[in-house]
């Protein structure tokens, strides 16, 4: 999204929101309501997926740099968020900081990783998958995404 370019309306910028793609955390419903509270009260300032995700989907990893519109439950726009790292790695690798950016209260990769792996594997994602992922092991790849919050709604 580097050609975005921003409004400035006083001293603060503006992103036309239409043009940005949706970021949309889990699925609609408490578990979203919850992430986009901490991404809004700064607690959550990374992210992680599957990379079969995107190979599934036919879509680019993320880059830094990259913009998008966080949106609650109602899929009404609540933030802008920035990219500011993005990295590929094994599961067996995501850092203990990299779960505790998560903003869900993991205490270190452990945890992070165990309820990842319950998410990847629970009814709700399998039907959005529409397939089962492969099984979840030390070498699957998950993309690891660090944001900022760059405008509020």
């Amino acid at each position: 999204m580097g050609d975005l370019v921003p409004i400035m309306l006083g001293m603060r910028e503006t992103y036309d929101l239409a043009a940005l793609p949706r970021g949309e955390y889990a699925f609609p419903g408490p578990l979203r309501d919850r992430l986009v509270a901490a991404i809004l009260n700064g607690s959550k300032t990374s992210t992680a997926s599957l990379e079969d995700e995107y190979l599934r989907e036919g879509e680019p990893l993320p880059a830094v740099g990259d913009m998008e519109a966080v949106v609650g439950s109602d899929g009404r726009p609540v933030c802008v968020t920035r990219n500011t790292e993005v990295t590929v790695r094994r599961i067996a690798d995501v850092s203990d900081d990299h779960a505790r950016r998560e903003g869900e209260g993991y205490l270190d990769a452990v945890q992070w990783r165990d309820g990842h792996e319950q998410f990847w594997t629970s009814p709700d994602y399998l039907a959005y998958a529409g397939q089962h992922p492969d099984s979840i092991n030390d070498g699957t790849r998950v993309v690891c995404v660090t944001f900022e919050v760059v405008q509020r709604v």
